[in-house]
């Protein structure tokens, strides 16, 4: 049976990274209906912010964005209740979330909020499950929330949640184009023929890419769900190839889409690519690659026993950078 204890106090902010798809490549429908999936993972600057403060004994949800669920549905609030039935936390918990990262986009708007619950969590606490079974627990959210809690770039398999961490020589700058509405993932593997399953053999190339720079990786960015998502997204290719046209050095779909992700020669190239995409109907920003952790986490406390010092901030270590 597991011992119920309360939180240390506080408030834990947490910066929860996007991320993107340079190469993805699905090998074939498993027995267990999931597919087996071979994929580069980066996390991006795109963030949403996930504030944890212990409140009460209820789970709460706070955001403003009109299509994220402030309910039980909601991934952030499922992985809330996970930890703390992991934990036999009693204590309630307050989650707000400040939406930056489009929903269902390929992005992994949902899994990066759930991650930073979990790791928030811990740091609130200043105990808990250890990384190994974070990770567990993120497997039980969705495939992309282990990536979230752990370093990027990552190489990804099996369902998407096994993982190793990659090395690459340099980042990248980056153009993102959404139309303004979601996909769902299951629509897209939905539509999946057998014509579109690979063998792993691009992704690989892509890894030995990592480290010979952006043009490289350029070459050999890949997805093979891009034609599964044109069978319900025919503007799928009218967004690659204004991305190209406009100086882009690679196009691609970003995970299950519909976010198509433009690689420019710069940062200043990639403003001038989203200046020259203005007039078209599309949300678009410039962000780059960031390598390490893909969760930042800020702690932030009273000062005790100094009044009028006003809070005092201290950063975890445990798997996540500080900010």
């Amino acid at each position: 049976m597991l011992a119920f204890s309360a939180f240390s106090g506080g408030r834990v902010e947490v910066r929860a990274r996007a991320k993107v798809n340079l190469g993805l490549e699905v090998l074939g429908r498993r027995a267990d209906g999931y597919h087996e999936l071979r994929s580069v993972i980066w996390a991006i600057e795109l963030a949403d912010r996930v504030t944890l403060e212990a409140s009460g004994v209820d789970i709460t949800l706070e955001c403003a964005a009109p299509d994220v669920p402030r309910t039980p549905d909601n991934l952030a609030w499922r992985a809330a209740e996970l930890v703390r039935q992991e934990t036999g936390t009693a204590t309630g918990l307050r989650i707000r979330i400040e939406k930056r990262i489009p929903v269902a986009a390929g992005l992994g708007g949902g899994s990066t909020d759930a991650a930073a619950v979990l790791a928030g969590f811990r740091s609130l606490r200043r105990s808990g499950p250890g990384p190994r079974r974070l990770g567990a627990i993120g497997v039980a959210l969705g495939m992309d929330v282990p990536f979230f809690l752990g370093r990027s770039p990552a190489l990804a398999w099996g369902r998407g949640e096994e993982l190793r961490t990659l090395r690459a020589s340099t980042g990248l700058s980056l153009v993102l184009a959404n139309p303004g509405f979601p996909l769902a993932t299951r629509d897209v593997y939905g539509r999946l023929e057998p014509a579109d399953y690979g063998d792993g053999r691009r992704v690989d190339a892509l890894v030995m890419a990592l480290r010979r720079g952006a043009q490289a990786i350029a070459a050999t960015v890949t997805n093979g769900l891009e034609r599964a998502a044109a069978r319900l997204w025919p503007g799928l290719a009218e967004v690659k190839a204004a991305l190209l046209e406009a100086g882009c050095l690679a196009a691609l779909m970003s995970g299950s889409g519909p976010t198509v992700l433009g690689i420019a020669p710069s940062h200043r190239a990639a403003l001038r690519i989203r200046d020259a995409l203005g007039t078209r109907p599309w949300r678009l920003w410039v962000t780059h690659t960031v390598t390490g952790p893909a969760l930042t986490i800020r702690r932030a406390e009273p000062a005790r026993g100094r009044p009028g010092l006003g809070p005092r901030r201290a950063g975890t270590t445990w798997g996540v950078a500080k900010w």
